[in-house]
């Protein structure tokens, strides 16, 4: 109102100057008081406004490129009203602005997620697609915007369920290229937009494959020894039979019950293995005793079957022997890797065959348990799935040798708790070489004991 006002009276003293000039030039020269005066009081209005008129021309070419400076402040009107302007378009720019803030906060949320994101507009052309979705489908993120997803993405399963317009339900969608099993939800949203989440469901598949596996072959590795061990029973209670025959009778079912204790016995150990925490790294075992109990039990198991060779103790510098070795882990899972190793050379190796068991150090320090056999070897593209649980070279011959499918499998958990590895070199009629690698870590010397001291 103060700047109206000041405008008003502006424009009234300058009429009024004009119409005080404009009566005297009338009077004086033309003796026309009342004409002088109006034509002055126009020529006052005229020049009163021609300041407010640059002013304003001044206001007009601001707003036409904010960017040259700040708002004009002189002049009441136009100035007040272009502060009130800037004002307004910096409180426009502060909200864009957190409005960006903000957004690239959601899209970095989005970009983030594990879950593949993809937006498509109303003619199913990719808008925007987060890295997972890329990955997912293997889009590129940046050429691959504004295609129509169809033309890109031409699995059936998911373009059916697209141009089915039922996105009640999830589909599974195959990429064989990359072995990769999605799961691939739409939702609408906006106007005839559509939403694209997927996730990779491939190891969760796999994991209850595996797990359906194993329980099938649990049920198949107990049933075998339960049906047995019911005919055994039929035949003991309809048949009569005499000494020698029920001793053998009763020796076949003893055999069966131990491999199903064998069975039973592993299962545990697994089961322990992957709910129990993963083992100390300041608990040493005395590694040379530890390897002693390995050679008794190898030799029991062998039981003059097969020349046994031990080689303990042996490192790169030739002195190792002068010292204790110490390793840091469970005794308890320690021994059960060592022995599973020795029981499959003894189960494996012809009678008269060798085996070789052998300590050492690398270069690096590393500490490897070595189980070398003259075996019948294992081919070459059964090797990756030696440590999978249940799994046989040959089925028949590992039951008649009494072996339960599980030992490799209880010692790549032990490894994997020690924070080692398993090496397997292995080919058909040249025998087999299994080395459990220890990370130079977890082996400790009296020499370096004392070093530390």
């Amino acid at each position: 109102m103060s700047a109206l006002f000041g405008r008003w009276l502006w424009l009234v003293t300058w009429m009024s100057i004009g119409a005080a000039v404009g009566g005297w030039l009338g009077e004086s020269f033309f003796h026309r008081l009342e004409l002088g005066a109006w034509i002055g009081a126009a020529l006052g209005i005229a020049v009163g406004s021609a300041r407010d008129v640059l002013r304003a021309y001044r206001v007009l070419r601001w707003l036409r490129d904010p960017s040259v400076g700040s708002a004009p402040r002189g002049g009441e009107l136009w100035g007040e009203l272009a502060y009130y302007i800037e004002r307004a378009l910096q409180s426009r720019d502060r909200m864009l602005a957190q409005e960006k803030r903000q957004l690239t906060q959601f899209l970095s949320a989005i970009e983030a997620s594990p879950n593949g994101v993809l937006m498509l507009d109303a003619d199913e052309q990719i808008s925007w697609m987060n890295s997972a979705s890329a990955d997912h489908f293997g889009l590129d993120p940046q050429r691959d915007r504004g295609q129509r997803i169809t033309n890109l993405v031409r699995s059936p399963g998911f373009v059916g369920h697209l141009q089915s317009g039922d996105y009640e339900e999830p589909v599974t969608v195959v990429n064989h290229g990359r072995d990769l099993t999605l799961m691939v939800l739409l939702r609408r949203y906006g106007d005839g937009l559509k939403l694209v989440i997927s996730s990779d469901v491939t190891e969760r598949l796999r994991a209850e494959g595996m797990r359906r596996d194993f329980v099938a072959n649990v049920s198949h590795e107990i049933r075998t020894p339960l049906t047995v061990l019911s005919g055994f029973v039929e035949t003991l209670v309809n048949l009569p039979l005499g000494d020698a025959e029920r001793r053998h009778v009763f020796g076949l079912m003893t055999q069966q019950t131990q491999r199903m204790q064998l069975l039973v016995g592993d299962l545990l150990t697994l089961a322990q293995l992957e709910g129990s925490p993963r083992p100390p790294v300041d608990r040493w075992v005395d590694l040379g005793g530890l390897l002693a109990q390995v050679e008794v039990e190898t030799r029991g198991l062998s039981n003059g079957r097969h020349v046994v060779e031990v080689r303990l103790g042996i490192a790169p510098q030739g002195d190792e022997d002068e010292q204790e070795l110490f390793l840091a882990g469970n005794p308890t899972e320690l021994m059960s890797a060592f022995t599973n190793l020795c029981s499959n050379a003894v189960r494996y190796t012809p009678e008269g065959g060798r085996i070789a068991l052998a300590w050492k150090r690398r270069d690096n320090g590393d500490g490897v348990f070595e189980v070398r056999d003259s075996g019948i070897g294992i081919p070459r593209e059964h090797i990756p799935r030696l440590t999978e649980r249940f799994y046989r070279v040959d089925g028949s011959r590992s039951r008649e040798s009494g072996g339960t499918g599980l030992g490799l499998s209880i010692v790549k958990h032990v490894m994997q708790r020690h924070g080692g590895a398993i090496e397997v070199d292995s080919e058909p009629g040249a025998g087999s070489s299994f080395r459990l690698v220890f990370p130079a870590a977890r082996i400790r010397s009296t020499r370096t004991q004392a070093t530390e001291d």
